[in-house]
């Protein structure tokens, strides 16, 4: 199972970011799946969750209107659109897959907000 995460990068305040997430092993249409972030000395934090169908979408409060969750089934993909990025948006950025029996991990891409 692989989750690769890509499109991290430095990018000033206000500014925009596409994350993707790249599914291969897993049979991606029946999982779950979610962005998460965690800053440094900080704990990991759901930023925003898509269920399998892509029908359901929820969002960390404090990203709300300015990310949006997305994901191709046919792809074997999920996106993550951030737009209006503040420093405090700073983080490791990873995707997780969830089944009713499993969960996997990406590796992470470093998001960077300069003020």
């Amino acid at each position: 199972v692989q989750l690769v995460e890509s499109g991290g990068g430095l990018v000033q305040a206000g500014g925009s970011l596409r994350l993707s997430c790249a599914a291969s092993g897993i049979t991606f249409s029946i999982y779950a799946m979610a962005w998460y972030r965690q800053a440094p000395g900080k704990q990991r934090e759901l930023v925003a969750g898509i269920t399998s169908d892509g029908g359901s979408t929820n969002y960390a409060d404090s990203v709300k209107g300015r990310f949006t969750i997305s994901r191709d089934n046919g792809k074997n993909t999920m996106y993550l659109q951030m737009n209006s990025l503040k420093p405090e948006d700073t983080a490791v950025y990873y995707c997780g897959a969830t089944s009713w029996s499993s969960h996997y991990w990406g590796q992470g891409t470093q998001v960077t907000v300069s003020s």
